[in-house]
This record gives structure tokens, C-alpha cells and sequence, in this order.
């Protein structure tokens, strides 16, 4: 097959797969559209290429015409088997696998050939849900691929590290292809627009049969106006009542869990920092791509907090953090993020400039009794480098490291 010339490697993935390349598991990579899992599967096969010359590839890709064929567990399985190579290794590329009608099949199947070395990606968030998890357990990793962080997104542009550099991330968002593409509002954003109406009409409106197509899109503005505020099914519902739309709670509810299994949204949960629970109404929301959310919404100088606050969170998810929403009394902390045993919190804030600003951004944080790392990202650059213990983080250099 053809591998695409000059792909620009997202080694921090390649660095996860490598110590799986070669093994009888199935790996698995999710991620919104566009964010880039079919060229880390280019990466990989060009790796597999020098590495494993005496190996076979197979290579399906679902949005191919040429596969339309492929269609059930059966033709995938079928297809598979009769194209492996005999007396060596034959590695298994599979995009966009939720299109093959119960895949989950032909992949349990597949696992009991031990010359199969099998890769896939897939565009929902449910990919391995319920019972196919619980069949393959040990038996596959999952790695969620992300858009562009702001050092790749340096890297792919062949940018340095300026505030100029730094407006274009916050505007534009990660997804790799724009690196083709004048950076240019109206170019730039008409193309996040196409993403965004293929993520909407292919993976949620299709996939879950809506019929209220109007509601979903008038919910993703709702969410893009409030990035970060506290969500209640409840309460949108109210509000359309108020507009002469009825949609009770729970229907908003399942509109919303459609947004967060097509990657649009991460969902954040608040935790109670003295009960030690999660609260289980009252959740956050942030766009996986903030190109997308600024294209659908616009890119407003009274968003910016709510912009820094988006990409400080996927930042901390981009380094695998799990990432949760503190609750300390009346008092909020920004987020808690936990990996490998170890967690730090963090405040945002747009400046620090304001003294009440500061007493609630520190203040928060030092309420915590514990000593964990303890961090306030501001957009502005502060010249001291810490208050009582609490590091003070500018968002560039922020975005450079955790």
C-alpha cells in the first residue's frame, strides 16, 4: 500500500504502541473525527515496514468505496483470513471499524489466530463498551488520540513559541490537516465547520436515528455559550420552555451522552473533596477541539476565560490525566487532576490582577489540606513565582509542560 509522504509523527503515541507492536492483542485508537488515527496508523504501518519486513499488512478502510463489500463480522472475519500471510506475521489495520456491522464479533474471532496482529480506530467513545470489553479483557489496549497539543501544533505549523503563536492554538484549535491550510478565519473555520456537521449528522444524528436535529444543534451552541459552567438538564429544559421548545430532562440528557460519545465534548464530573464522592448531578462540559467550538460559536474577547479554561483542561487530559472538577464547601477548585497515584490542582484565571481575584484563586487552593502540588495558570505572565506554596503558571509555559 501507499503511505502518505511527510507525515509529522505524534510520538508520544508511537511511544505508547511500541512495546504492543508485534503481539497477538488488538489496539485500539478513539478520538473525534479528523484528530488524526488514520495517519498514526500510517506511522505505524511505515514502522512495521522496517521493522517486520517479512510481515504481510492488510489495510481496510471503511470510508474506502473499495471495502463497501465489508459490511458484517462475517465479511470482516472472511476478508481477514483469507488474505492473511501463511508462516508469518500478518498485521491487521481496520479504520472506522463501529461502520462493520457487529465487528465486535469478527474481533473476538480474530483473536484466536496467533499470526494476527490487529489495529483499528473508531470514532465513539463506546467502542469497547459492555460485553465485547469483558470478552477481550487483557486482550486489547485502548489508546484515546487527542488533537494536536500546543507543542505538536508548533511542530505541525513550523511555528516558535510566541503569544502570536499561542492566539492561533486558542483560535484554530489542534486538528493536524489546518497545518494545509492558509491560517485564515473564514478558510480555516469553514472547514471546522465540515468536521463539525460530519461529526453531527454521521455519528450522532444517523448512528442514534434523531429526528430532532434542530434541538442537537441548538444544544451545542448552548454548551459552546456556557464552555465550563455547570450543567443541568433541568435547568435547559426550563430554558426551552421558556422559548416554546419542550424537551424534558432525561431526553436532554441522552442528546448530550451522543455529543460525548462522538468525542465532541468531554464530560468532567465534580468531586467532593470532603464527603471523597462524586456528585452526580452538576457536571462540566469542554470541547475535544476548541477550533470546532470557536467555529460554531465565534471567537469572543468575552470568552477568553472560558477558552483558557477549555485548553488547560485538555491539556491535563492530553497527558493523561484523569481530570475532575473539585468541590471544597461553598469553594471550587478549577481541576484535580490524578495520574499514577500522584494529583495536582489546578485554578485558572484569566489575570491576577484584581485582589479578589486573588484571594479566590489562592484561597481555594490553599483551603486544601493537603500537599499536593498546587498551581494558578493565568493567561497574563506574573512576575512572582509562587504565593504561599501555590505555583503561579503562565498558559504558555503551562502548555510546554506537566
Amino acid at each position: 500500500m501507499n503511505i502518505p509522504k511527510q507525515i509529522t509523527a505524534r510520538m508520544d503515541y508511537m511511544e505508547r504502541v511500541i512495546p504492543f507492536i508485534g503481539k497477538n492483542l488488538i489496539k485500539v485508537f478513539t478520538g473525534q473525527r479528523r484528530v488524526g488515527k488514520s495517519y498514526l496508523m500510517f506511522q505505524i504501518i511505515a514502522y512495521v515496514q522496517e521493522h517486520f519486513p517479512e510481515g504481510k499488512i492488510i489495510y481496510i478502510n471503511k470510508e474506502d468505496l473499495g471495502f463497501s463489500h465489508i459490511k458484517t463480522a462475517t465479511d470482516l472475519h472472511d476478508y481477514v483470513v483469507s488474505n492473511q500471510a501463511t508462516g508469518s506475521k500478518t498485521f491487521v489495520f481496520i479504520d472506522e471499524i463501529q461502520d462493520v456491522e457487529n465487528f465486535e464479533a469478527a474481533l473476538r474471532s480474530l483473536l484466536l489466530y496467533e499470526n494476527l496482529d490487529i489495529y483499528c480506530t473508531g470514532s465513539n467513545a463506546n467502542l469497547l463498551s459492555g460485553d465485547i470489553a469483558g470478552h477481550l479483557s487483557g486482550r486489547y489496549i485502548e489508546i484515546t488520540v487527542y488533537s494536536l497539543s500546543y507543542v505538536e501544533f508548533l511542530q505541525f505549523h513550523t511555528l516558535t513559541d510566541t503569544e502570536a503563536s499561542l492566539n492561533l492554538f486558542l483560535k484554530y484549535g489542534g486538528l493536524p490537516y489546518i497545518k494545509h491550510l492558509p491560517l485564515e478565519d473564514a478558510i480555516v473555520f469553514e472547514y471546522l465547520k465540515n468536521i463539525y456537521h460530519t461529526i453531527v449528522y454521521r455519528d450522532i444524528i444517523n448512528r442514534f436515528s434523531i429526528r430532532n436535529t434542530l434541538f442537537l444543534e441548538q444544544l451545542v451552541q448552548f454548551l459552546a455559550a456556557q464552555t465550563g459552567s455547570l450543567f443541568s438538564a433541568k435547568k435547559i429544559s426550563d430554558f426551552l420552555k421558556s422559548q416554546r421548545i419542550n424537551m424534558a430532562p432525561n431526553q436532554v440528557q441522552t442528546y448530550v451522552q451522543y455529543l460525548v460519545s462522538a468525542f465532541l465534548l468531554h464530560k468532567v464530573a465534580r468531586y467532593d473533596l470532603v464527603g471523597k464522592r462524586l456528585f452526580e448531578i452538576g457536571d462540566k462540559f469542554y470541547f475535544e477541539n476548541l477550533g470546532i467550538r470557536n467555529a460554531i460559536w465565534g471567537y469572543r474577547i468575552e470568552d477568553r476565560g472560558k477558552i483558557i479554561e477549555n485548553v488547560v483542561y485538555n491539556h491535563l487530559v492530553f497527558r493523561g490525566y484523569v481530570v475532575k472538577v473539585g468541590v471544597l464547601g461553598d469553594k471550587e477548585i478549577d481541576f484535580i487532576a490524578e495520574k499514577k497515584n500522584e494529583k495536582i490542582y489546578v485554578q485558572v484565571a484569566l489575570s491576577l490582577d484584581a485582589e479578589k481575584t486573588m484571594e479566590r484563586e489562592f484561597g481555594n487552593l490553599l483551603a486544601i489540606d493537603d500537599n499536593y502540588p498546587k498551581m494558578v495558570v493565568t493567561l497574563s505572565v506574573y512576575d512572582g513565582a509562587s504565593y504561599q506554596g501555590v505555583k503561579v503558571v503562565d498558559l504558555r509555559s503551562f502548555l510546554k509542560t506537566v
